[in-house]
């Protein structure tokens, strides 16, 4: 196994190499904000979806736009708006008078990268949309069925803040996103440096520098990260302790309305395995898995009546877990 795991180190190194072009790129417009970047990075070589939630004004629109700009895939973005209907977004049949038949006219959802701005202001409908493309990589149109680019990626944003004009995400599709990355302010002397170069910012253009067959070599090498038994179990332990907390001595029970699925515990060990290759490591250790997990839980988590009047929230339910918790 040790043989293995150098070999894969190996491979990791070389598929990995690109990644000093694309800080470069994306450091050119944006400041800052590289943990939030590297996340991104991680969700798309998992083949996931991303959810970005913060404030507005703190690029993450800008963020997802030059991520896009720099990978040579099909990109669209689409801008969810209270008026929105599901076939403007899948597409939709048109009949034709002359031939007296139907043909289908594909929507904007036949990209590899959509960016899905303001997501939470589009109506039920849209959002439930979503969820076959999401998660099957198909639509169906009418009476046929497509499959959609591959890779298939939706990078969304939302306002956390504003709720006039909002709809909450449907439990089915928040849990469809790999990661919810909540995006923070930036320090005093980035802000500084944003303020300064702003027009610089603004008229400079980025270069391409991965593709569709990268991501697909780099999903290829993350599928090979070993991931050892114990490192396993922790991601299981990790995810029923939010299910059944007193398990673990947990006294947690009446805070929690709900626990993450099993969706979760795949999303975790493919974001855990994702972090092992940003680190260029072939195997995942627990810090691997610390470092994502409130990334991948902390939107499958949903805290009970009692823990909102207390003041809790997921994030410190999945902190209570992982402090309790014996890592391996």
């Amino acid at each position: 196994m040790e043989a293995s795991i150098q070999e894969i180190t190996k491979k990791i190194k070389d598929e990995s190499a690109f990644l000093a072009d694309v800080y470069k790129e994306v450091e050119k417009v944006i400041v800052g904000q590289r943990k939030v970047i590297d996340k991104i990075l991680m969700t798309i070589f998992s083949n996931g979806h991303v959810l970005l939630e913060g404030v507005p004004g703190l690029a993450k629109t800008k963020i997802i736009k030059t991520l896009s700009q720099i990978i040579n895939c099909s990109f669209k973005r689409i801008q969810f708006t209270p008026d929105l209907l599901p076939a403007d977004l899948l597409g939709t049949t048109i009949y034709n008078p002359k031939t007296m038949e139907f043909t289908e006219k594909k929507g904007p959802i036949f990209n590899n990268i959509i960016l899905g701005d303001e997501i939470n202001r589009a109506p039920a409908k849209v959002q439930s949309a979503l969820l076959e493309a999401m998660q099957e990589r198909q639509v169906t149109i009418g009476e046929k069925t497509y499959l959609l680019p591959s890779p298939f990626m939706v990078l969304a944003t939302q306002n956390p803040i504003e709720q006039e004009g909002t709809y909450p995400l449907p439990e089915a599709q928040v849990d469809r996103f790999l990661m919810k990355i909540t995006v923070d302010y930036p320090s005093l002397k980035e802000e500084k440096t944003i303020m300064d170069s702003q027009q610089i910012f603004d008229n400079t253009t980025v270069e391409k520098v991965i593709d569709a067959d990268s991501i697909k070599r780099v999903q290829q090498v993350i599928d090979d990260i070993y991931v050892d038994e114990k490192a396993k179990d922790y991601i299981l332990q990790v995810v029923r302790a939010t299910r059944h907390p007193e398990e673990y001595n947990l006294d947690i029970k009446n805070l929690i309305a709900y626990g993450a699925s099993p969706r979760a515990s795949i999303n975790l060990y493919k974001a855990a395995k994702a972090h092992a290759f940003m680190a260029e490591k072939g195997f995942v250790t627990p810090e691997d898995i610390k470092s994502v997990v409130m990334d991948v839980l902390r939107h499958r988590v949903a805290v009970s009546y009692q823990a909102e009047a207390e003041g809790f929230t997921s994030e410190d339910i999945i902190q209570k877990i992982l402090d309790q918790l014996v890592v391996p």
